[in-house]
């Protein structure tokens, strides 16, 4: 099979009921384009049949290329395994649960022929989902603009249009906790927005509640920003401040009152208040910590079942 011009990468996670109409849809939207392509499905350890049918389809056309892993390592790892697999010149990142409509793609593909190099997908409406989730995703969005250091733009999920060139440089960072929105932004090129109508899940339940939406926020932050450690720095410089002021009233009660017992209770209260404030800031200093210590492990992204004919080599990456 000739290499393809586009690629098409698909983390799978229990999608039984979505994955064959991903594939049709898929498979119409990019015959349309007259290049050839190839469908990458990445298994994260699916238990609900998923990869079976993966593997069925697989046999029934040669462009879809399943990656299985040997467990459930998480959306973005699967997403990067679906990249370092990729052969397209045009990678296109997409979920298996048609939020997102793979008609969309064409969309995409008009701005990568006109030159632009990473093409990301701008939510200007979101369909099916509740008040809670709307409000939550907003703040997530309007946090990691504000206080990481690359702009991220707002109302982006990993739904884009890599160009080859930038996704080998991509390709590069293998870092553990994955933020691949902010290495789309951190890495730069030319990168343009096409806004589209996001819909509703088609079958299933997500796969992002909002424990995982939180771990998400967690790994942009640390490994986009340093703020919430400057953050740390400024609260404790105005606590100080504060316990410098305390320690003057309370000498000044000395002088000319005796103590009772409400001046008793409120240094026992700012002194919890401090003890929080420093349990506070050993969490965060734990989270960068953590996050070293896993990198300096060096153990592999992930961990391969199954997969494509040819083995992945690391060395490639970031070569023409």
């Amino acid at each position: 099979m000739s290499e393809p011009t586009f690629t098409v990468i698909a983390p799978i996670y229990n999608e039984l009921d979505n994955l064959t109409l991903l594939y049709q849809r898929v498979k119409a939207v990019m015959e349309s384009t007259g290049e050839p392509w190839e469908l990458i499905l990445v298994d994260d350890g699916s238990t609900d049949g998923s990869t079976d049918l993966m593997r069925q389809l697989a046999t029934e056309d040669q462009r879809v290329r399943p990656v299985i892993f040997a467990r459930n390592f998480g959306h973005q790892i699967a997403v990067t395994a679906g990249m370092d697999y990729s052969r397209g010149q045009a990678v296109t990142i997409i979920d298996a649960d048609l939020q997102d409509p793979p008609e969309v793609i064409l969309d995409l593909i008009e701005k990568w022929r006109e030159g632009y190099q990473i093409v990301y997908a701008v939510r200007s409406e979101r369909e099916g989902e509740s008040w809670f989730k709307l409000t939550t995703a907003s703040l997530f969005y309007k946090l990691i603009f504000k206080i990481t250091d690359v702009k991220i733009p707002l109302n982006t999920g990993d739904f884009r249009l890599i160009d080859r060139k930038a996704l080998d440089v991509m390709g590069t960072m293998r870092e553990r906790s994955r933020f691949l929105r902010g290495m789309g932004a951190w890495v730069g090129f030319k990168q343009i927005g096409v806004e589209y109508k996001r819909h509703a899940r088609h079958a299933g339940e997500t796969h992002y509640p909002l424990k995982n939406m939180i771990k998400l926020a967690l790994n942009a932050i640390t490994g986009f920003s340093t703020y919430p450690l400057q953050l740390l720095t400024t609260a404790g410089a105005i606590l100080v401040g504060l316990s410098l002021v305390l320690l003057l009233v309370y000498l000044l009660l000395a002088i000319f009152n005796n103590f009772d017992l409400t001046y008793i209770l409120a240094t026992w209260l700012s002194l919890i208040f401090l003890s929080g404030i420093l349990l506070i800031g050993m969490g965060i200093l734990g989270e960068y910590i953590g996050r070293t210590y896993d990198e300096a492990k060096g153990r592999p992204l992930y961990i391969i079942a199954e997969g494509p004919d040819e083995p992945f080599d690391p060395t490639r990456l970031g070569k023409k």
